[in-house]
């Protein structure tokens, strides 16, 4: 027990060593956003615990040195002047004030060897962040509209609606974004032409038509492609996509039985134990014995199994139809098998197993019909095509 009670502050120690030795070594290697969120999460922990006093040193110096370095890296962007770098200094001036934001609420932070609380340099980067928030406003918006007027394809209005998202979210109704948002992804948009082909010389069920077409109920849309069943006359679509049915194969309907024959021995009552002279045993209180009688009993067991399948098979098929060129073709097949086994007896139902008796309760059903076959098969080819879309990329 005195082992297992000393090893406790030992792997304590251990672990807490090891988190200040990953923080000492993250300094060395220049990660200083790694040593300050380390150092920050065990403060907040418990900044006045003994053994987190290493932290508050490591926190100093990291936050020094990171602040000297992005400053100057910030002075040689501003220098450059390029309009380019407006992001990165944008972001460089927000990433100090966040890290000021973190640590302002653990001080004072006491360093009891030096008796000293630790030392942060705060600065106050709100006019910074400001006029560079603007004047990287004013360029994603010229950069933005610049690929929306001078697009030359959709993935230049998939840049431009990209860059305006961006500068909604920093800046909140610059201008007339929102509405440069949806004018970007509007046209940044795929449309992709849906038909279905039937080659298999099988009627396919008209419901199962409507709902492999109906791309809504699937959710295949995506944010830059829109399928759509059924063309509108003011889009000039970009792809074709055709779900192709090149075979459909249904067997006949099966009955096959089986009989099987079952033998058990049960008990039937019992007798009275009689010795090798032929009395009846009694027990010590002058009871008579008694001994289980058992006898054999017999059932015949007929099994029918109704049996009947449908298979499925074809191909998607993408086309460029700018072009006219197949772009790609995936196999598509499916299968449904209809399977019911029921039962009946003649004799004894005692010599049957549990799992045939349950077996007994069971009647035969109706064959579903042809129609009724495709479209169960039909039913998995939804998620088949499904994945198809989902795994397929025009651009």
């Amino acid at each position: 027990m005195k082992k297992i009670i000393l090893f406790v502050p030992v792997l304590v120690l251990l672990v807490a060593c090891g988190g200040v030795k990953k923080t000492q070594k993250a300094i060395n290697a220049g990660d200083y956003s790694n040593a300050i969120n380390n150092a920050i999460q065990n403060l907040s922990e418990n900044k006045t615990k003994k053994g987190h006093q290493a932290y508050i040193v490591l926190l100093e110096e990291a936050f020094k040195k990171n602040t000297d370095r992005e400053l100057k890296h910030i002075a040689f962007l501003e220098k450059d002047g390029n309009e380019a770098s407006y992001e990165n200094i944008y972001k460089s001036y927000v990433n100090l004030k966040n890290v000021q934001e973190r640590i302002r609420p653990l001080l004072p932070l006491r360093i009891t060897e030096e008796n000293r609380n630790a030392e942060f340099s705060f600065s106050d980067y709100e006019n910074n962040i400001i006029d560079y928030k603007e004047d990287l406003s004013e360029y994603l918006f010229d950069n933005a509209e610049g690929l929306l007027t001078n697009a030359t394809s959709k993935l230049d209005f998939r840049k431009a609606y990209d860059d305006f998202v961006y500068l909604e979210q920093i800046n909140p109704g610059f201008e007339d974004t929102s509405q440069k948002i949806e004018e970007a992804h509007a046209k940044g948009i795929d449309y992709v032409e849906v038909h279905l082909v039937n080659n298999s010389n099988k009627i396919i069920p008209s419901r199962l038509s409507e709902e492999l077409l109906n791309f809504n109920t699937l959710g295949l849309d995506d944010l830059w492609t829109k399928y759509h069943n059924q063309p509108l006359s003011n889009i000039k679509y970009d792809y074709g996509m055709q779900v192709s049915f090149e075979q459909i194969d249904i067997s006949p309907e099966q009955l096959s039985e089986k009989e099987i024959i079952k033998e058990k021995q049960v008990k039937d009552g019992y007798k009275y134990a009689v010795d090798t002279n032929g009395n009846v045993v009694k027990d010590s209180l002058g009871k008579k014995i008694k001994v289980d009688k058992f006898k054999t009993v017999r059932c015949t067991f007929n099994q029918f199994t109704q049996f009947k399948s449908a298979r499925v098979a074809g191909n998607v098929v993408y086309m460029d139809l700018k072009t006219k060129q197949q772009l790609n073709s995936y196999p598509l097949a499916s299968e449904f098998i209809f399977e019911h086994i029921y039962a009946s007896s003649n004799g004894d139902k005692r010599a049957l197993d549990t799992d045939l008796i349950t077996i007994l309760d069971r009647v035969s059903l109706p064959f579903p019909t042809n129609e009724q076959m495709v479209y169960d098969a039909g039913e998995d080819l939804k998620g088949r095509i499904k994945t198809i879309v989902g795994r397929h990329r025009f651009n």
